[in-house]
């Protein structure tokens, strides 16, 4: 498809990670939710697959096509070869209709099920006290030393101890899994639709790992997540109940692993930031506990976590006042839509008391994320230790990203942590 450049954009490359390098280019996006809500990004030299690419950055275009499933598939477009919710195709059967976040409705719904009682409010007011426990020994080994790398040492422990309890993994392993993760999410070495010899010596490690932990997960009795996963039989669209297939469950441990401490380390490290940043919100926070909740909520909108997520045209459809054809590739850029000023009353703006906030950090109905829930909690016990423990953080150096169109990745963040 050829479409017609917009006017008053200038160049415009979302494939170029250099553009990412010191976060995202927020001054851009601006740009394109005032001249080019729905924007058409041809294909440059950086684009995976020489195939150009639907923009959409403001918040009613974003939650118009994350809410119609049908629509803007998550898995491909009807007989396509690809999909998936990377810019890069994906091969169908592989990861696109796999791996959960890249499955329509409805077996991408009843697998979900599955999981959702694990990560209910009910039961996660039970986890509470496990993560507070570990969160102080977290923040406490730290405060002796009164300085830190806080990414690494504080914001990635929380939600690795916890989706590695949740998910039934030995906590001795889940460095090796976090460094596998990393190596196959990030792009310091390689360009979007690439691999290099360290992403796939990772994907390989990973792969080993999870499929021998998925053989003792079937063979023994347990309950945690992963092990009601890899015992359990779900419907086919026939009515036929059959477990799910090897790579179901192994693209899920993949899955669960990377959104479980992917996602909200880089929510907590950039929260965190902010606050360093804002001076006045922290001393609000500490003077009105009750102020918390707001705060994560900011937090969230703030960060956005994952940037963006792409989906698929299955029939040719009018968006936005532009024709989108059956099979375009469209990305949903939620970091976009959450600084979006006709939604947000002065978004640029980091304010805790924000009221209301309806970020789409999580993303929208019917892919809206299974752990949001233990996302909240982690952020929340985390702000509410440090907030005992410290009247100041400060930064030490600036903040070292990972080279990542995909996700807001934070590599290091060397702070000083002063004490009351």
């Amino acid at each position: 498809m050829t479409v017609p450049g917009e006017p008053g954009l200038g160049d415009v490359d979302l494939t170029d990670l250099d553009r990412f390098a010191a976060g995202f280019p927020g001054a851009l996006f601006a740009a394109l939710r005032g001249n080019a809500p729905v924007y058409w990004h041809a294909p440059t030299a950086h684009t995976p697959d020489a195939t150009g690419f639907w923009v959409l950055s403001t918040y009613d275009t974003v939650a118009a096509a994350a809410a119609d499933a049908a629509v803007f598939s998550s898995e491909r477009a009807p007989g396509a070869a690809g999909g998936g919710t990377l810019i890069e195709d994906l091969p169908y059967g592989f990861a696109a209709g796999v791996l959960l976040n890249m499955m329509d409705d409805p077996r991408h719904q009843r697998i979900r099920r599955l999981v959702t009682p694990a990560v209910s409010p009910r039961a996660l007011a039970l986890f509470e006290s496990e993560l507070r426990a570990r969160t102080a020994a977290i923040l406490d080994a730290v405060a002796a030393r009164g300085h830190c790398d806080f990414l690494v040492e504080v914001a990635v422990e929380l939600p690795l101890q916890a989706i590695a309890i949740l998910m039934g993994v030995p906590e001795g392993d889940r460095h090796d899994l976090l460094e596998w993760t990393s190596a196959t999410l990030t792009y310091d070495d390689r360009e979007l639709g690439t691999s290099s010899a360290r992403s796939q010596e990772a994907a390989a490690a990973m792969a080993a790992y999870g499929t021998e932990l998925v053989g003792a997960k079937r063979a023994a009795a347990g309950t945690d997540v992963l092990a009601t996963v890899a015992r359990a039989t779900i419907e086919d669209d026939g009515g036929t109940s059959a477990p799910l297939s090897d790579a179901e469950v192994l693209m899920f441990f993949n899955l669960l692993i990377a959104a479980g401490s992917e996602t909200t380390r880089n929510a907590i490290a950039l929260g965190t930031a902010a606050l360093v940043e804002h001076p006045e919100q922290w001393a609000l926070l500490r003077s009105d506990p009750g102020a918390l909740a707001g705060a994560v909520e900011e937090i969230l909108r703030w960060s956005s976590p994952t940037l963006y997520n792409r989906r698929t045209a299955t029939r040719a459809v009018e968006l936005g006042g532009r024709s989108i054809a059956a099979g375009d590739k469209v990305t949903l850029w939620w970091a976009s839509a959450n600084r979006d000023g006709a939604v947000f009353d002065d978004p640029e703006h980091f304010d805790v008391t924000r009221s209301p906030n309806p970020h789409l950090a999580f993303g929208h109905r019917s892919h809206f994320c299974l752990g949001a829930s233990l996302a909240r909690m982690e952020i929340r016990v985390m702000l509410e230790g440090m907030l005992e423990r410290f009247a100041s953080i400060t930064l030490e150096g600036p903040i070292e990203r990972f080279r990542t169109n995909k996700h807001a990745g934070v590599k290091h963040m060397p702070v000083a942590l002063h004490p009351h």
